[in-house]
Order: C-alpha cells, then sequence, then structure tokens
C-alpha cells in the first residue's frame, strides 16, 4: 500500500475533484487503514500551526464518535449520512493537505511495524480510543490553545494505528496527555484566574 503522503499528493493534487471534497470522499479514500487515517486527516487541519476557524468543533465531534466506535471494537466506521455529505472546499483542503504532507514524510521516515499489538488488540484500541476521545473533546472547547495539542496528539496516535506501529501511537499518547494537561490548566486559568501552564511556560523563558 502506497505511503500515506503519497495518497494524500495524488488525491488533492494530481487527480480532477469536484470544487468541494465531502467526507464520504475521504473514506473512501482510507481503504484498509479506516480509522487510523480518518484521525490523521481529520485532525489535521487543527493540528497545524496555523489558523483553522470553524473547523475544530464539527472535526472534534465527528474524532469524537470514530473514538467512541473504535473503542467498541468496529473495524469500521459508521457516520451518519450527514455527515458523510460534510464538506469543504477543494482549496482550503488542499492549503492543509500541501502544509501537513512534510510533517506526514518525516513521521512515515521513522515509521514501520512493530508493537503491533499495541493498535490492533482490543485493549490497545480501548486506551487509543480513550485519549482520542478526550482529545477530541478538548478540540470542541471554544477557549484559544486548547485545539492544537490535542489535534496533533490525534494526528500521531492515528498515524501510528494506520501504519501499525505501535512506537508512533505511544508517542501520539504522550503528546495527548501533554494535551490534556495544557488544556486543563487553560480552562482552570479562564474560569478562575490565574496563570495557566502556556502563561508559566512565557514567564520562565523571559528574563
Amino acid at each position: 500500500m502506497a505511503k500515506l503522503s503519497t495518497e494524500l499528493n495524488r488525491y488533492f493534487f494530481e487527480e480532477t475533484r469536484e470544487a468541494k471534497v465531502t467526507l464520504g470522499e475521504v473514506l473512501a479514500l482510507a481503504g484498509e487503514r479506516t480509522f487510523g487515517f480518518l484521525f490523521v486527516i481529520i485532525a489535521l487541519p487543527s493540528a497545524l500551526p496555523i489558523p483553522a476557524p470553524g473547523y475544530s468543533i464539527p472535526f472534534g465531534i465527528v474524532l469524537f464518535l470514530l473514538a467512541i466506535q473504535l473503542m467498541l471494537g468496529r473495524q469500521r466506521p459508521l457516520l451518519p449520512e450527514k455527515m458523510l455529505k460534510g464538506s469543504m472546499k477543494l482549496e482550503i483542503a488542499q492549503s492543509f493537505v500541501k502544509k501537513g504532507i512534510p510533517w506526514l514524510r518525516r513521521i512515515e521516515a521513522l515509521t514501520k511495524p512493530r508493537y503491533s499489538s499495541i493498535c490492533t488488540s482490543l485493549p490497545g484500541r480501548i486506551i487509543i480510543g480513550i485519549a482520542i476521545a478526550l482529545m477530541s473533546i478538548s478540540m470542541m472547547i471554544p477557549i484559544p490553545g486548547t485545539n492544537t495539542l490535542p489535534a496533533m496528539g490525534i494526528f500521531i496516535t492515528g498515524f501510528g494505528l494506520a501504519e501499525d506501529d505501535g512506537v508512533i501511537s505511544l508517542a501520539g499518547l504522550v503528546v495527548s496527555a501533554l494535551g490534556v494537561v495544557l488544556s486543563t490548566s487553560i480552562i482552570i486559568a479562564v474560569i478562575w484566574g490565574g496563570s495557566s501552564l502556556v502563561d508559566v511556560i512565557k514567564d520562565s523563558l523571559v528574563p
């Protein structure tokens, strides 16, 4: 099977596409690595260090539903028809994919099937599903700073899942854990006042 970056480049830049890309079309592109592929491609816009206004909440909802199904042991996702028909303008999707492909290629250079039971066994998929569900909830919180790191955790974890690479998925879980800490500190700072983790880090770096 071709590398994920190669498939995305072919799909979005080498083939003729309609003016909009639907989630159903992306699902068809996923092939055998459905869950991992979808986690990667749906988390991508929010995982990039660029503004993605309006996408974190709807994408977070889809990711949450996928995570629940992964925990329940489904081999292929089942999404409502309305979600499958949800679309994004082709040029917007291309801009996200173009910026994301270099990151994909960096991870692909490190990826190989190893400790695959983490990705394929039911206990492993339950743990991954729980982490992604928590990260997707964080993505849906309309507070700046609670989206990017959780989405990065989903992105990396999903990539390991797609490639049966338990080490990459574990790295994604570590990033997800950091996302939980960061998001929690930001929420506490917003509700009760005080400094968030971001503020503490900034203060420590400034002489």
